[in-house]
């Protein structure tokens, strides 16, 4: 079967809710015409859908080369890198008990760098504001969430932390 066909039947078991077989599918097709960008590209896509996110920036950077570093693409390993870099960062955030400041500073790192990648990562954005909060810098937490609320006007933990925050921030300048 050639590459186009399998990438059909890749979309039919995507159409069915099959991510498995999907991904078995773009991998066969991959297989078929390994120095197609674009099915590297589908298949990292799948892989992130289905979190294996290893594999998909194995796959989106395969496309990349491969396509001589085509915007999307680009953009698209970006996306995938800062889910990377947000991932780890949750680590060190799980790491940090009580007021161990270390791990959150290695989470704020980390997560600056994921929001530099992806601007538009929610997730992100209301981690780095916690990174903050656990380090009592409670302005940059704010300036941190104020952009996730800029995204997101809607997003309730966003709005309570603000709402939180705020009055930490009034209680401190108030002693």
């Amino acid at each position: 079967m050639d590459g186009g066909r399998l990438i059909q039947k890749a979309y039919e078991a995507i159409l069915y809710q099959d991510f498995e077989q999907a991904m078995e599918w773009f991998e066969k097709a991959v297989e078929t015409e390994p120095n197609n960008a674009s099915f590297h590209y589908k298949l990292s896509i799948t892989y992130a859908r289905s979190n294996k996110l290893d594999r998909a920036i194995y796959h989106a950077r395969k496309a990349c080369e491969l396509a001589g570093h085509q915007p999307q693409y680009q953009y698209h390993i970006q996306i995938l890198q800062a889910k990377q870099l947000i991932r780890q960062a949750e680590k060190y955030i799980g790491d940090a008990e009580g007021d161990a400041a270390e791990p959150s500073f290695m989470a704020v790192a980390l997560l600056k760098q994921a929001v530099a990648l992806d601007p538009l990562a929610k997730e992100g954005y209301l981690m780095l504001g916690m990174a903050y909060a656990k380090l009592n810098d409670f302005p940059s937490a704010l300036q941190v969430i104020r952009e996730l609320l800029r995204l997101d006007p809607g997003h309730e933990t966003g709005t309570q932390l603000l709402t939180e925050w705020e009055q930490k921030l009034k209680t401190y300048f108030q002693s």
